[in-house]
């Protein structure tokens, strides 16, 4: 069973040691790298090419946001396929709404209970995201107070123009539009759930959650289990 390799991009030493010390209990994880700015943590990436970076969100030389951009820049000529778990204390509205905008995969808060970051590791490796609830929250709260321009900004950064159309038809998302399951499956997804946590929580099987969340992603035509959740959130589908 190949291993998940993780690099380290954090520049309090403490931090970054502890992170590494209680990633490395499990057997499954690589700390493959670390590094202390974001000019060593985009060199490492390029080099390396770890399956996850977890990225401080307030770097000394260029903020997490900021770098996770250009990683995903880079991303999208192939060159690098590194997924972003961002981990911040900074709880305001506009880190969290720049980070969704940055494209970054997952994210977490600092205070994040160790085995919760194992799952969000978990998850992010297999090509879902992660969302802390408490972000989700923060979200929710800013799409209630500006509901008219929280739009493309940061909820499709993933997609290409052409869909900005669809992007603002979202606002008139109903709840009618979703079953009653695939409404608890999303709120559990928007909570930061992974698949196997949804079906325990809702006494149904893996196998059935894929399918709830598949069509969740068709009907909300979203890209991936962030885009989903945050639209879902913008929307007032969930709470």
């Amino acid at each position: 069973m190949s291993k998940i390799r993780i690099a380290l991009i954090e520049d309090h030493d403490l931090t970054r040691v502890g992170i590494r010390t209680a990633l490395l209990q499990k057997e499954e994880i690589e700390v493959v790298g670390e590094a202390a700015n974001a000019a060593e943590g985009l060199k490492m990436l390029k080099t390396l090419q770890p399956d996850i970076a977890i990225v401080d969100i307030g770097l000394p030389d260029k903020d997490g946001i900021e770098l996770t951009r250009e990683v995903k820049s880079i991303s999208r000529g192939e060159e690098l396929v590194t997924r972003i778990l961002i981990l911040t204390l900074r709880d305001n509205k506009e880190a969290v709404l720049a980070a969704f905008a940055a494209g970054a995969d997952s994210y977490c808060m600092k205070d994040i209970k160790f085995d919760n970051l194992l799952e969000a590791v978990r998850v992010t490796y297999n090509g879902n995201a992660w969302i802390d609830p408490a972000i989700a929250r923060i979200v929710l709260q800013q799409a209630q107070q500006n509901p008219a321009k929280q739009d493309a900004g940061f909820l499709n950064t993933k997609s290409n123009a052409n869909n900005s159309e669809a992007e603002e038809n979202q606002d008139l998302m109903e709840p009618y539009t979703l079953t009653e399951r695939e409404l608890e499956v999303l709120q559990l997804i928007v909570e930061g759930c992974s698949n196997a946590v949804i079906a325990e929580r809702l006494y149904i099987t893996v196998g059935t959650v894929k399918t709830h969340v598949r069509n969740i992603l068709n009907k909300l035509c979203a890209d991936d289990r962030t885009q989903a959740a945050v639209r879902a959130l913008r929307s007032g589908l969930v709470g």
